[in-house]
């Protein structure tokens, strides 16, 4: 019984072969298994850059609402004028949990950046006594899953 352990558009691993874009390599006759970090393209330069400002953007805002709610109670103990301070204190609360749900937005796109990937890697196997690259991916949770499946079945087939 063959047993598939991943399989997408491109790549198929089951427990006989691995098939990537249309090349079959079994998994009897791959040696070795490993992977390596490939050289940074414009996309994974340019999606760091992009991670990069969208973390500052998330830190900003919230320290910048800090620094304002001390210096407008810095300004109310100078002045003794606690009635406004204390109104517009609870406005920026209020107004900060209206808007709280709407920050899953940029969180949610911090989080994809993550899985797509800031670096290269690359999936490389030792067969019939040569070091071929398998895959090469930015996409890091595609490839973690691909390696692994690669993995299992290698070790299926030459179990110690």
């Amino acid at each position: 019984m063959v047993t598939v352990y991943f399989r997408d558009q491109h790549v198929q691993v089951t427990s006989d072969a691995v098939r990537v874009d249309g090349a079959t390599f079994p998994v009897a006759a791959l040696q070795l298994v490993w992977h390596r970090r490939g050289p940074a393209t414009t996309r994974t330069m340019s999606r760091r850059f992009g991670r990069g400002v969208l973390i500052l953007v998330i830190s900003i805002l919230p320290l910048a609402a800090i620094v304002c709610a001390i210096s407008l109670v810095y300004s109310a103990t100078d002045r003794s004028a606690w009635g406004l301070a204390i109104v517009v204190l609870a406005v920026g609360v209020i107004g900060a949990l209206v808007l709280a749900p709407f920050a899953e937005i940029p969180l949610g796109w911090l989080d994809r950046s993550y899985d797509r990937g800031t670096v290269v890697s690359e999936l490389w196997v030792r067969y019939a006594g040569e070091d071929l690259m398998l895959l090469r991916t930015s996409n890091t949770l595609r490839f973690g899953q691909i390696y692994r499946a690669v993995q299992r079945a290698v070790e299926q087939q030459n179990p110690r």
